[in-house]
């Protein structure tokens, strides 16, 4: 009996042992069931994630990629656009400032009746050395910097480009424009023999007719200028040697300039701020020695207001031919260069003859007319 019950005691525990064996089967199951459901449902969820991420990407690409197209057709547009512009707004600048310039200063010399061209000289230089000194602080133009070994070796060019400066203002101050263009023709001739006796550079046939026609032109323009004055002549012949040594000798010390400097090189504007700024006390001893300084003292045109605002005007537009020449320079090519200085003459002189009023004869027109195509027929020539 005893062992009956031991069986049963024995077979129900074993039955409960399987049944909650079984019971913790089916509980194991179920949970390793929820395990997979969770993971299915976050694996599920992460490939939408995945696929939202993967499509948000795309989009993002596609939109950068859409406005970097649209960024790159207007630069390109842009650069076309100012690559057609550069040229004409550069020309224009130029040919305005270099008018502009000789115009004002006739203005001060002649119609104000201002007889201190070397004072005047003097003033438009300080004008530009403070402009440029500005504009170098500020970073908008690189300047080189200034020593001792670099001045010497530009006192010679210095010294002609201030005799080119006075020389020219009292040329302008007794001749009109018109015929002071066509005689400044003459410094191409003396150019060109220069470079052939000290470059052994040969020109070409069509060159030296060109000359031959200025030469033809000034002669016959001198003779038929009916305000014909010895003084103002012998200033611009003066002016035309001094600007042909000008550009020679500038050839000739450029190497040892550079060669002078910290950086190896010599810009524009350092060059500009060199001449201006050199100029100053060679000006000052001019302005002495010549006894200009008695005249300006007493001179009633200087309590002018109006007197200044022209003269500064002058001095800025000298500076403006510096920038606006090297801008359409850029721009352009020597050759446009040039030849768009030639034709620049005509707009000169007719706005001389128009404004000043100056008497004028049938031959002398046709002197000048002649001298301004003969002008532009050695601009070409130096093309070919």
């Amino acid at each position: 009996m005893s062992n009956i019950k031991l069986d049963e005691v024995v077979c129900r525990d074993f039955e409960d042992s399987e049944l909650s064996s079984w019971k913790g089967k089916v509980a194991s199951d179920e949970n390793v069931n929820r395990v997979y459901e969770i993971l299915n449902t976050i694996h599920k969820e992460g490939q939408r994630s995945l696929n939202s991420i993967t499509a948000n990407v795309e989009n993002g690409t596609r939109h950068d990629r859409y406005h970097r197209n649209v960024s790159t057709r207007n630069e390109k547009h842009a650069h076309v656009v100012g690559r057609r512009s550069g040229p004409l707004i550069s020309g224009t600048a130029y040919c305005i400032s270099s008018c502009s310039m000789i115009l004002l200063n006739k203005v001060v010399l002649s119609s104000y009746n201002f007889n201190a061209g070397i004072s005047l000289m003097l003033y438009q230089n300080l004008i530009a050395c403070l402009v440029v000194a500005i504009l170098g602080l500020c970073g908008a133009v690189s300047i080189e910097k200034l020593n001792w070994r670099l001045i010497r070796v530009w006192i010679p060019v210095n010294i002609i480009f201030v005799g080119m400066l006075v020389s020219g203002m009292y040329s302008l101050k007794y001749i009109n424009i018109a015929m002071v263009t066509i005689l400044k023709n003459m410094t191409n001739i003396l150019t060109a023999i220069g470079e052939y006796y000290v470059f052994r550079k040969h020109q070409n046939l069509k060159v030296w007719t060109a000359m031959f026609m200025m030469i033809i032109s000034a002669v016959s323009g001198g003779i038929t200028d009916l305000s014909f004055d010895a003084a103002g002549y012998t200033w611009q012949i003066l002016n035309c040697f001094l600007t042909a040594g000008y550009s020679l000798t500038l050839r000739l010390v450029m190497d040892k300039a550079k060669q002078a400097t910290k950086s190896g090189s010599l810009n524009k504007v350092s060059m500009v701020l060199l001449n201006n700024l050199l100029s100053l006390p060679f000006a000052v001893f001019l302005i002495f020695v010549m006894n200009e300084w008695e005249y300006v003292v007493k001179a009633d045109v200087i309590r002018l207001p109006m007197f200044w605002v022209v003269a500064t005007a002058s001095g800025l537009l000298g500076l403006a031919i510096s920038f606006t020449s090297m801008w359409f320079l850029h721009q352009t090519g020597p050759t446009t260069y040039s030849l768009v200085g030639s034709l620049n003459k005509i707009p000169i002189s007719i706005a001389g003859l128009a404004l000043f009023k100056v008497p004028l004869s049938v031959p002398n027109l046709f002197s000048i007319l002649f001298g301004l195509f003969a002008g532009i027929v050695f601009a070409r020539a130096k093309m070919s």
